[in-house]
């Protein structure tokens, strides 16, 4: 009889737990709503796609930070970035292992990929949410580390996340970083190390005719680092353009003003130096970025008052 008592107390209790936590977890999604601030946890398998993965190893059990815990293999639908409830198909489950932790009993322990300092759930997310809901800050897991080629840590941001790998790749495929050691071409924009890549095949193109023989990629790195990249990024310093763009990196003035040079001569019919199209650029660079601003507002009220068919 005592044993149904408490049973049945146990059971209240984590029915009552579960609506506390859904509860938490609704008004949440509401203030982010508002906010316009992401709430889900991070999707494994999307994560994954945008990574090179290169290596996995077993590091055993270890006492993790629950807080570190972002994202999950296949309930990221499931839970918010909180690990508070958001489905009520999650009711059962999570008021089953709500009811063990409530009496005391062990509960096995998590299973998780480790990326960086982050992890994310292979299994136990409902075991994650309970141990947050009541203040846990460590739990028992299982750690699975997954080796990326750039350092995964502070708050997570897709991205930086997205930047670095397009870095890593761009490293990859040139192999600078053996060829030139003390390289260091940062990018503050997705999807703009394809540009680079395109300089690096033009460059090797037109050497090749030069030369009358075709040079190899390698050496097309090389030489499109040393006689291309470096002069110009030397151009760059000794101007101190960089501290008109404050938010920008030395590499994307070298894209803009390498753009900025084809312009000049293809308007002016003759040849531009670097340092020409670099001085050119300093000047003119208010003025372009006002043209822009006033483009887009100019743009903006267009689609603001077209009339409507």
């Amino acid at each position: 009889m005592q044993n149904n008592n408490q049973s049945s107390y146990f059971g209240k209790m984590a029915s009552q737990d579960f609506d506390q936590a859904f509860k938490k977890g609704f008004m949440r999604a509401i203030l982010n709503k508002v906010t316009q601030k992401r709430t889900g946890l991070i999707s494994f398998d999307e994560l994954r796609t945008k990574l090179d993965i290169q290596n996995q190893r077993d590091i055993g059990m270890q006492e993790i930070l629950i807080e570190k815990i972002i994202g999950s293999l296949n309930r990221y639908q499931d839970f918010d970035d909180s690990f508070l409830p958001r489905q009520t198909h999650t009711r059962n489950r999570w008021e089953n292992i709500d009811r063990v932790y409530l009496q005391g009993e062990y509960l096995p322990p998590v299973e998780v990929y480790k990326i960086g300092e982050f992890f994310f759930v292979i299994d136990g997310n409902h075991r994650v949410s309970v141990a947050r809901e009541k203040g846990q800050i460590y739990i028992d897991a299982h750690v699975i580390e997954l080796e990326v080629p750039f350092l995964l840590q502070g708050e997570f941001n897709w991205y930086e996340i997205l930047l670095n790998q397009d870095r890593a790749d761009f490293y990859k495929k040139t192999g600078l970083k053996k060829l030139r050691p003390e390289a260091e071409i940062c990018l503050s924009l997705v999807g703009q190390y394809a540009k680079l890549l395109n300089h690096i095949d033009v460059h090797r193109y037109y050497t090749s005719e030069y030369t009358k023989h075709e040079i190899t990629y390698p050496e097309a790195v090389c030489s499109w680092y040393d006689y291309i990249y470096s002069p110009m990024v030397e151009i760059i310093r000794s101007h101190n353009i960089l501290r008109d763009f404050p938010k920008r990196t030395e590499a994307d003035l070298y894209l803009w003003i390498i753009e900025h040079l084809a312009y000049l001569r293809s308007a002016y019919k003759r040849d531009i130096s670097f340092e020409e199209a670099a001085e050119h650029f300093r000047k003119n660079s208010f003025g372009i970025q006002v043209n822009s601003f006033v483009n887009k507002i100019r743009t903006w009220f267009k689609q603001l008052f077209k009339p409507k068919s």
